[in-house]
């Protein structure tokens, strides 16, 4: 979704930089048919029952956190698993291809589980976000 949104320029409107504007804002109609069009894409591109828990929201940005908080958690038994996997995986009869394949779909999956640290310092970082990167 992410990919999609930024392919669109219209990230801003699900990473809090788009705020609403005022009423009264010459171009608040036009941040308002954003923000409906980036809603509608997210709500229908979730399951029916996930929808209908989030359907009456009106903000995209408060809809993507709203799922975010839900559905991005870190869950500690599924990165067990995935290491597990990624350990005793063989390459068997596989071509140097599908085992490569195998191996990628697994590291990209533990990628989801990691948290995104970006440092939004202008200059010289001073938010500690750099240690953690590198560790």
């Amino acid at each position: 979704m992410e990919t999609a949104l930024s392919a669109k320029n219209k990230l801003e409107f699900i990473d809090g930089s788009a705020p609403e504007l005022a009423i009264d804002d010459r171009y608040h109609n036009a941040w308002r048919r954003c923000n409906n069009m980036v809603a509608s894409w997210i709500v229908n591109s979730v399951s029916l029952p996930i929808r209908q828990s989030i359907f009456w929201m009106n903000k995209a940005e408060d809809i993507w956190r709203d799922l975010k908080s839900r559905y991005a958690q870190g869950d500690l038994l599924r990165v067990s698993e995935l290491q597990r996997e990624a350990s005793s995986i063989k390459q068997g009869d596989l071509s140097v291809t599908e085992y490569f394949t195998k191996l990628r779909i697994i590291w990209d999956e533990l990628d989801n589980y990691r948290p995104k640290l970006m440092c939004k310092c202008l200059n010289k970082c001073s938010c500690d976000v750099l240690p953690n990167i590198t560790q």
